[in-house]
């Protein structure tokens, strides 16, 4: 099953069951991207769901490029801490977890749930609601933000106002609790996501928003809706610039193509580029930080749909595609160097150890899953988070941050 068909199968998983194998047909939920709605081909759709309708959209014409810079007017920043912790740490008691869940290098720095509301008429959202990390407790505090993201070191986050797409963006203090600055903007954003050194804020923005669902005029149909993304902010959190440039969706005539309705910006592990996500191969397509089209940075490689590395700190190992076991192999010769009995692979604690999705028992159901730490040769596994069924509506799902 493909990541698209994984990701929608989540996403409607109130809606209509369908069965999946284990192993590649492991649920996909990947840290640091959204939850999105898909368009699927109607074909393909009917024979995995019976009695599903799909009416097709229009494929709307692109706008030119356009750039707009802000009045530079910014903050300083907290101190990262130096060194910083890498120990661990766990709940395995609560489903969603209240006290701080960390290994290594990363921690869960936030986690949200998602519910479908009404939105008038026949269209629905799926809304977030977001958990944010409180130093000051060592736990969790519910948030009413409309969207959050972590800036390595846990000393602040980039936040949007409940209604998406927002146009202020904010930088809050996590240890006060208070918001350091309100940047204006001249076009709204639904994502935002910080930069590699923790420097700048990459702010996705689009027209409407763009985790919406409209239903058909048929039982169970959908209309397809073609994705509102309009372009992207680069904010310099020092200076205050904010430079905006225009980057309309892909679509389903695009190659590689993007049916989905939130196709939010990503950086490249250098901080050089961005990219674009797809819901096809190769995973994401590749720009300048002005939006020029461009080749894949040389000598990084990710996680399969998501902003992770694929290799280790010190570069000698890759991490391999979903799998029941997975595999972790020798960067230089392709060996395979160890298995694990995990489903996913996510992100590096260290070069020994992993951040992975594990499941309860003996993986019976694959959506009976947890985060847990499990070592490159497989030998060792400490969960990390409470396992829970992440095929329920309203499921906690973290994301992770350098600490």
């Amino acid at each position: 099953m493909t990541r698209l068909l994984r990701d929608t199968m989540e996403e409607w998983a109130g809606e209509v069951h369908v069965p999946h194998d284990l192993a590649d047909r492991a649920l996909r939920r990947r840290v640091r991207r959204p939850a999105r709605v898909a368009v699927l081909a109607a074909g393909l759709v009917a024979a995995l769901i019976a009695g599903v309708t799909f009416v097709a959209g229009t494929v709307g014409e692109r706008p030119a490029p356009a750039v707009s810079v802000r009045p530079a007017d910014g903050i300083t920043l907290p101190a990262r801490p130096s060194p910083a912790p890498t120990d661990v740490r766990a709940d395995v008691e609560h489903s969603p977890p209240r006290r701080l869940v960390a290994a290594g290098r990363l921690a869960v720095s936030a986690y949200y749930t998602m519910k479908e509301e009404p939105a008038g008429g026949r269209l629905r959202h799926n809304v977030r609601t977001w958990s944010l990390y409180d130093p000051r407790s060592g736990g969790y505090e519910r948030t009413s933000w409309g969207w959050v993201d972590v800036a390595p070191g846990l000393q602040v986050a980039a936040v949007l106002e409940r209604e998406l797409p927002a146009r202020r963006l904010g930088i809050l203090d996590l240890n006060t609790r208070q918001i350091l600055k309100w940047f204006e903007l001249e076009h709204p954003v639904a994502s935002v996501t910080w930069s590699p050194d923790g420097t700048r804020v990459l702010a996705t923005a689009y027209s409407s928003y763009p985790d919406a669902v409209e239903r058909g005029p048929e039982p169970d149909s959908l209309i397809l809706r073609d994705s509102p993304r309009t372009g992207y902010f680069i904010l310099d959190v020092g200076s205050g610039e904010a430079v905006y440039h225009a980057l309309p969706a892909r679509t389903a005539d695009d190659v590689p193509a993007n049916m989905n309705g939130r196709q939010d910006l990503g950086w490249s592990l250098d901080g050089t580029a961005i990219w674009a996500p797809t819901d096809t191969e190769p995973d994401r397509v590749w720009y300048t930080l002005d939006g020029e089209p461009r080749d894949a940075p040389q000598g990084q490689r990710y996680v399969r749909y998501s902003t992770e590395s694929a290799l280790s700190p010190d570069g000698r190992r890759v991490l391999g595609p979903d799998g029941l076991p997975t595999e972790i192999t020798d960067s230089a010769t392709g060996e395979i160097v160890g298995r694990q009995n995990v489903l996913q692979l996510h992100a590096w604690a260290d070069d020994d150890n992993v951040l992975a999705l594990g499941c309860a028992g003996s993986c019976g159901d694959e959506f009976d899953n947890g985060l847990v730490l499990v070592s490159v040769d497989g030998a060792r596994m400490t969960q990390l988070a409470a396992y829970r069924n992440s095929n329920k509506q309203g499921a906690w799902r973290w994301v992770l941050t350098p600490r």
